[in-house]
């Protein structure tokens, strides 16, 4: 299928900020790495926020269908959530710009980020339930613990990224690992507490719950 030129934009604008940052997008240099017109970028995004917006909302579906890939795979052998998050920590170690870009804050409002926000909040909600119900997880609120994981592997990323020495010092834990050591204890909580305390993610209501979700964690 031939690329549009609006996903063009984008794909050039992703590249632009991956080489060197947010300060290096504008839309006159988006435009020219395209070979398109100066002017033409401004056809299809009103301002440089608007095509951000739309680079984020791409990021964003890209990691919906990893969630939806990691669940085809792996529900009958292992935590799905896990795979899922350190697909997570690979992808914001890989593409720091990417990960500040859509954990960042935002002035304006768009409905396609807001779609996308929406559509993989679901995703990792519904994977969430899905490991509780195959009692890899402590039952409870699915979406109160998706948050719990998301901002664990979000705030391992955060101080890794921020930490000006490189290599990481001897003994230092890293994001990966604190996530192996997250999804430890909470198998282990998933172990010990008696079935019966299912919580409203265990049954009908609690799946359909799932999607209401509207963000994902820091929009």
């Amino acid at each position: 299928m031939t690329q549009s030129t609006r996903d063009a934009l984008i794909a050039s604008a992703t590249r632009l900020m991956d080489e060197g940052g947010l300060d290096a997008v504008t839309l006159r240099e988006v435009g020219r790495l395209t070979g398109v017109s100066h002017m033409a970028p401004y056809k299809h995004f009103s301002s440089k926020e608007e095509l951000l917006a739309a680079v984020a909302a791409q990021e964003l579906q890209q990691l919906r269908a990893s969630i939806a890939e990691a669940g085809h795979h792996h529900r009958s052998s292992t935590a799905t959530l896990r795979t899922v998050m350190q697909g997570y920590v690979a992808w914001a170690l890989a593409h720091p710009a990417r990960f500040k870009l859509v954990f960042g804050a935002w002035t304006q409002r768009s409905k396609e980020l807001d779609d996308a926000v929406t559509a993989t909040r679901t995703a990792l909600v519904e994977v969430v339930a899905a490991d509780q119900r195959a009692g890899l997880l402590p039952e409870g609120d699915c979406k109160r613990l998706a948050s719990l994981v998301l901002a664990l592997a979000h705030g391992a990323v955060d101080l890794t990224l921020a930490e000006p020495v490189s290599p990481r010092p001897a003994g230092q834990t890293s994001p990966e690992e604190l996530v192996d050591d997250m999804f430890d204890r909470l198998n282990t909580d998933a172990e010990t507490v008696p079935r019966e305390q299912a919580g409203p993610c265990g049954d009908a209501a609690g799946n359909q719950a799932t999607r209401s979700a509207s963000t994902l964690g820091s929009r």
